[in-house]
């Protein structure tokens, strides 16, 4: 995500290393590199000018701290303003009525019937909410049937009727459902074309008016750039939405989307969605975002996904297996499922400050663990809560039920008993406190 651009502004920066206060000239060579970053990302050239004369402005006459190098204070202008380009800070959804009514609009492919299931996921388990799931895509063959099976995936209530093709009837009807059984939450999946045309944007015009949402909520795939605003400015234009869901933000993106689009339309990012599973959607939030781009990490989220699947009477009950030196398979396996509920490894990892760039090239599949959970499973019972009765005839049957070489055992069993002494003797040097360390990159192959 960003990559590219990431190594072009960090390129540009160097411009400066060495130097001991901010002038005009060496500035200016600094601006044109980072202008041209930001148009090879496909962000508008006005974007990207404005953008640098604002830059080059609050640079220039700036004093240095004795301890701040004329780069780093550079990078700091650079990722306030990339904070401000993108909205400057995250935009809440708008829910006070009962039931709360979100319509979903955006052309076809950009993910609309899947971030539908993510938003309603989304509010159910973070928010405590109580959302119903409407299908009002009646042209598409599956998408009633998509969203069907999300809903059932995530247990909340879908209504769809296939009698009608009129789909702001489905609409009303389904908002009066809603207050029938009390949903606080109503998500309306429309249907998308190819691209912008009359017919569709007319009846979801005509959806908004018969249910008077409270967010319109405009999806767009960050993958197709400055199309991506254009179209985005089309269906203002009409819609007059209130914020904008950014998918596909894990794929091959240049970044001109996430950059351009709170410049062009004037309305907040919401969202952004990576990946198909359910619970891959998270706020926006335009200072991570930037800090992100200039590659300082994402510690500020890392914490929240821990602390979303963190569980404190189950981390207590870990802390005091350790204190007695008795942590085990089981709970070996219980926390990589906490890490894999996390998300993408490889996204996780580009959190960490610096990490990012070390292994960009670097390909970090979201099955790494598999192989270890593959050697876990074939063990039984006795064996998961007894590593130290594991002997070679255990660990040859082992590496057959996992597929796995017997090496591989070997070699997982001893990184696992190195672990283990190393949580030994960090319990004996400061005791412990609070939620044991989660383990780290996979052991073995």
């Amino acid at each position: 995500m960003f990559d590219n651009l990431s190594e072009r502004l960090e390129s540009a920066f160097k411009q400066l290393k060495g130097e001991g206060r901010i002038s005009e000239i060496n500035v200016a060579t600094t601006i044109k590199e980072i202008r041209r970053a930001l148009v090879d990302a496909d962000v508008n050239f006005k974007i990207a000018k404005e953008f640098t004369d604002t830059v080059k402005e609050k640079a220039l006459g700036e004093k240095v701290l004795t301890a701040v190098s004329p780069g780093q204070l550079m990078v700091k202008i650079v990722k306030d303003e990339l904070a401000l380009l993108m909205g400057g800070s995250a935009s809440e959804l708008d829910i006070k009525n009962k039931p709360t009514i979100i319509l979903i609009a955006g052309l076809q492919g950009s993910g609309k019937t899947t971030f539908s299931g993510k938003l309603a996921n989304y509010l159910k388990s973070k928010q405590g909410r109580n959302p119903l799931l409407v299908a009002a895509d009646v042209y598409r063959p599956a998408a009633m049937d998509q969203l069907q099976v999300l809903a059932d995936q995530i247990k909340v209530p879908v209504y769809i009727d296939r009698e009608t093709k009129d789909a702001v009837q489905i609409a009303k009807d389904a908002v009066a459902q809603a207050k029938r059984d009390g949903n606080s939450i109503v998500i309306i999946d429309t249907a998308g074309r190819l691209a912008v045309d009359e017919a569709m944007m007319q009846e979801v015009a005509q959806i908004k008016a018969a249910v008077n949402p409270n967010e319109i909520l405009f999806v767009v795939d960050s993958m197709t750039g400055q199309d991506a605003v254009n179209t985005a400015k089309a269906f203002n234009d009409r819609l007059d939405f209130t914020g904008v869901v950014l998918t596909k933000l894990d794929g091959d993106t240049r970044g001109g989307a996430a950059l351009s689009i709170k410049y062009t339309v004037q309305k907040p990012i919401k969202f952004v969605s990576m990946g198909e599973k359910l619970d891959t959607l998270d706020v926006f939030y335009p200072d991570r975002m930037a800090q992100r781009i200039l590659g300082m990490g994402d510690i500020t989220t890392l914490v929240e996904r821990a602390q979303a699947q963190f569980d404190e009477a189950q981390a207590k009950k870990l802390e005091k297996k350790i204190r007695a030196n008795k942590f085990d398979f089981e709970d070996f396996k219980e926390q990589l499922n906490q890490i894999k509920k996390m998300g993408n490894i490889k996204d996780l990892l580009a959190m960490i400050p610096g990490v990012g760039k070390a292994i960009k090239d670097i390909d970090i599949s979201d099955d790494a663990f598999k192989g270890i959970e593959a050697m876990i499973n074939s063990m039984t019972p006795f064996e998961r809560n007894n590593p130290e009765r594991i002997d070679a005839s255990r660990r040859k049957r082992i590496a057959k039920g996992a597929g796995k070489e017997i090496a591989d055992v070997n070699a997982f069993m001893k990184q696992f008993e190195q672990m283990k002494q190393m949580m030994g003797q960090m319990n004996k040097m400061k005791g412990m406190g609070g939620m044991p360390s989660m383990p780290g990159m996979p052991f073995g192959k």
